[in-house]
């Protein structure tokens, strides 16, 4: 498969590389980045397309280009399913989540959970939080990345992930957060127009999408599939993907991060709006080409279709390396977002409440330091990542399925109900995260064959978004039976909730200066996203 690539192609590939080190490492004020506001949240002082469009960047990874096509490819449009759910959740986080968190005055999505509860509860989260990162965000972006290198370059996965990891952990160390800011808008705008052309070349080839449509069966062009569906059932589309969508883009770090460092409640609410506008494309740039690798190569299985599609001869010379650099940058822009993730949720969780007469200049070594004991974990890590199942992205989904719910409850009902309190929130968090990684692990054995036994063989066949949505009821029942009417933990009841929740938002709307008008245009493009949303539902239906 390398020969499919040009040497003209190479250098596409190469001035990619070349640019976005270049914005990493030399386009940045040497004097920032010394204390915690600019290496973490880059001086909170991010505009509206910043936060859009870093967002969509840091969301949209190898595993959406391998995985979204790949699904698409086998199962049809149903997978695009989760892509149009986040556009909600955004909606939710701009207009009524953003507000909170901007006015609480965090670094961290955990810090907002000990302002909210207690310590305990802060330092569980941003461990779980790590530990999701690293199987999530990092193993199967690099795994996703591999499978492509593999077929294109003839590279192992060991082989990219080592290139990959060590150039973005560079950049990603120098620079902080602003330096992940910046090339995050460049590759953003890069992996977005990629994949357009890779869909215009691909319909062309296809004969348009009337020629698509002719040549897949019927079942590939339908969103909602049957309740029994083992992999998109529509009750756990509609009912369990938002429970993983609420943890994903309203209490990650990962993604609130972006929130976080925006200059203004306006900017963060207008940033998220757009980065809801972009997330109905992944359906057409992401989806429909596996589609198109299903038309032309009947022959393709699963995750193989886009590599496939990438190898052909479908893409003119140059085009392909240009191609070939969106998918670059949509691994990089996840990788070096981790990172920094990582590096504030230890350096602000963990070692600032202990060190609490620390220096900014060491907060932000630590910092550092942070970023290169990860890049050095996840390359020893690697040689493990054979246990990422075959269809990437619903492995993703599976996975965040587990430890979404307990998280999506506490952060739901902490910020609606007051008399939540700090143990039962511990509790909760303990147990069902208990319950998720348990169903993770027992997967995981199954599959291997070390757990035979028919009962853990049927828990582990439960469909993954049912599997959250029971999880997510039995983490809410036991969270409100334990402030409600066990009364756990009145002691540690929290009297600044208005303060940090309701109170907040009004003061956080006058500081942020918003008027009418951009509440208008703000509510007028809400409406617009919603009726195009439903109505790609309508048509798919």
């Amino acid at each position: 498969m390398s020969d499919s690539i040009s040497i003209y192609d190479s250098i596409v590939i190469l001035l990619y590389l070349i640019t976005v080190m270049g914005i990493g490492l030399f386009l940045r004020n040497r004097n920032k980045d010394t204390n915690t506001t600019d290496y973490f949240l880059a001086g909170r002082n991010l505009g509206w397309f910043a936060v859009g469009i870093s967002l969509f960047a840091v969301n949209i990874s190898s595993e959406h280009f391998i995985g979204l096509a790949g699904s698409g490819a086998s199962r049809g449009l149903a997978v695009a399913q989760f892509e149009l759910i986040a556009i909600f959740l955004l909606i939710l986080l701009g207009w009524f989540i953003a507000p909170i968190y901007k006015n609480a005055g965090v670094f961290t999505t955990p810090e907002f959970l000990e302002k909210r509860f207690d310590a305990s509860s802060r330092k569980f989260f941003s461990g779980l939080s790590i530990f999701t990162y690293i199987i999530t965000k990092i193993l199967v972006t690099l795994f996703a990345g591999g499978i492509l290198f593999n077929k294109i370059f003839g590279w192992t996965i060991f082989t990219s992930a080592v290139a990959i990891v060590l150039l973005t952990g560079i950049y990603t160390l120098v620079g902080g957060f602003s330096a992940v800011i910046r090339t995050q808008v460049f590759q953003g705008v890069l992996l977005f127009l990629s994949g357009a052309v890779l869909t215009i070349f691909g319909l062309n080839e296809v004969g348009g999408f009337s020629g698509l449509t002719s040549k897949l069966p019927a079942e590939h062009f339908q969103m909602f599939k049957s309740i029994s569906d083992p992999d998109f059932p529509w009750t756990g589309i509609l009912f369990g993907a938002p429970i993983i969508a609420f943890w994903y883009w309203c209490a990650d770090h990962y993604m609130v991060q972006r929130i976080l460092g925006a200059n203004s409640i306006n900017d963060a609410r207008s940033g998220t709006l757009f980065a809801a506008f972009l997330k109905i494309f992944p359906l057409f740039i992401l989806v429909v080409p596996g589609l198109i690798a299903a038309a032309l190569f009947p022959e393709i299985k699963g995750d193989d279709a886009y590599p496939v599609l990438i190898a052909s001869d479908i893409l003119p010379v140059g085009v392909k390396g240009f191609v070939l650099s969106g998918f670059l940058a949509a691994i990089m822009s996840s990788l070096s977002g981790a990172f920094n993730s990582i590096s504030a949720l230890y350096t602000l969780d963990f070692y600032k409440p202990k060190h609490p007469d620390a220096s900014e200049r060491t907060l932000v070594l630590v910092g550092r330091m942070a970023t290169i004991a990860i890049v050095v974990l996840v390359l020893l890590l690697v040689p493990f990542m054979k246990i990422i199942n075959s269809q990437i992205y619903i492995f993703l989904q599976s996975t965040q399925a587990y430890i979404s719910a307990p998280v999506t409850a506490v952060f739901l009902f902490g910020l609606t109900l007051k008399k939540i309190n700090a143990k039962s929130v511990f509790v909760t968090l303990v147990v069902g995260e208990f319950f998720g990684l348990s169903r993770f692990v027992l997967e995981l054995l199954v599959k291997s064959g070390f757990a035979a036994n028919p009962l853990f063989i049927a828990y582990s066949q439960i469909n993954y978004l049912h599997f959250t949505i029971y999880l997510f009821v039995g983490s809410s029942l036991l969270l409100l039976m334990l402030s409600y009417v066990f009364h756990l933990g009145d002691e540690f009841y929290n009297n600044n909730f208005n303060n940090i929740v309701w109170e907040g938002y009004t003061s956080g709307a006058q500081k942020g200066n918003l008027g009418m008008s951009k509440i208008k245009m703000n509510i007028l493009v809400s409406g617009i996203i919603l009726i195009v949303t439903l109505g790609l539902w309508s048509l798919f239906i």
